[in-house]
């Protein structure tokens, strides 16, 4: 179905139809959450204030957008000229991302007019406080590590030659800063080893959380090029996704011998096997790792694009499940209080992705996100 605006059409598709209800609802749950407070959508409480916000849209939402400064690691710091090509979509992805992790975040503060405190008001003892200047930060570089796609749309070619003289410099903060805090969220949860369940505390979480994301970075640019292949007939060379299926093998068996390891040399090994509902649904995430690292060992599946990418998506939904349980499921395995997300929890998250999904397809529609120029020979290093 097509309706006419003048010269313009615009094709009515069950995507768009779907898309545009979830936003139209999420803008009134938004209305209900700014102007009735957190107890008109959330089931927080101040026993366990924590939820499903900070779970998915923050935790999950960093890790997700990790592909940015992986990729930019791989094309331009250690100088594979290959991995240049893959540069653009994943910082359009770890740009979208942290918006919506920022978009996220003011949803969850009690008093969001507030986010600007740690600007003025430093604690430089506060895991949170390096956090949030590191969020904050590494948005700003990835605002114009993104910058050049505009000004290459728009014809600017003064910006763009200003930006290709200090783009070395964005490249190397934006690395440093996305290493600084992802592996400082892990590091959140290292003051409460008697309020996180064994099977997810532990002092190694800040270099789990870093691992992680690495691997999952790897996940979500295959991820989003196979999507992009099937809308918009727009995605990365064959033998890069082999290469970066390769990738996402080695890191998910150096994920995982660490994350057992951990558990056997705490001693904590038997929590695997008892008969608790922490038990199942750790053995779920760990599924979600397991089976992509029998199908990427594969010689044929390795090679194969539609078994890399439903690998990636396992991947994705593995570390998905990994903060879930870390920040939700042993948190209530060890208290004495419950939480269930309402439902204006989840379809605000849902809002959100949806949200972020539409500007992906705005930005690869309207920009030049797949059609890579090389950075000049002093970015090449």
């Amino acid at each position: 179905m097509t309706i006419v605006f003048g010269k313009r059409r615009l094709r009515i598709t069950p995507f768009r139809v779907i898309a545009a209800v979830i936003l139209a609802a999420g803008l009134y749950v938004t209305f209900l959450r700014f102007w009735g407070g957190l107890g008109r959508v959330t089931n927080l409480n101040d026993q366990f204030p924590w939820g499903m916000w900070i779970a998915f849209d923050v935790l999950c939402g960093v890790a997700l957008a990790a592909g940015g400064f992986t990729m930019t690691a791989m094309g331009y710091i250690l100088g594979i000229e290959r991995y240049r090509a893959i540069v653009r979509p994943a910082v359009l992805t770890a740009f979208l991302g942290y918006l919506l992790v920022v978009a996220g975040l003011m949803f969850d503060l009690g008093r969001p007019w507030q986010i600007w405190h740690p600007l003025i008001m430093w604690n430089p003892h506060s895991v949170m406080f390096e956090v949030a200047w590191c969020v904050m930060l590494y948005t700003i570089v990835l605002s114009f590590e993104f910058s050049p796609i505009l000004f290459e749309k728009l014809g600017w070619r003064s910006p763009a030659r200003w930006y290709r003289s200090v783009a070395i410099i964005f490249v190397v903060l934006g690395v440093l800063l996305s290493t600084l805090h992802q592996s400082s969220l892990g590091s959140l949860f290292l003051i409460a080893p008697n309020k996180v369940h064994p099977l997810w505390w532990s002092p190694l979480l800040p270099i789990l959380f870093f691992v992680s994301a690495v691997m999952v970075g790897f996940a979500v640019v295959i991820f989003e090029s196979y999507m992009s292949a099937r809308a918009f007939n727009e995605s990365l060379e064959r033998r890069l996704i082999v290469d970066l299926a390769r990738f996402l093998f080695v890191s998910l068996i150096v994920f995982l011998a660490i994350r057992f390891q951990d558990l056997l040399s705490r001693g904590v090994l038997q929590y695997t096997i008892y008969n608790k509902m922490e038990t199942y649904f750790f053995w779920i995430e760990q599924l979600f790792f397991i089976i992509p690292i029998w199908a990427l060992s594969r010689p044929a599946l390795r090679i194969n694009e539609k078994a890399i990418f439903w690998s990636s998506v396992s991947v994705i939904l593995g570390l998905v499940f990994n903060r879930f349980n870390l920040s939700i499921t042993a948190v209530i395995a060890m208290s004495e209080y419950k939480y269930y997300p309402s439902f204006l929890e989840v379809f605000t998250s849902l809002f959100l992705v949806t949200f972020g999904v539409v500007l992906f397809w705005m930005a690869v529609k309207y920009l030049p996100i797949f059609k890579h120029k090389s950075l000049p020979s002093s970015v090449k290093g």
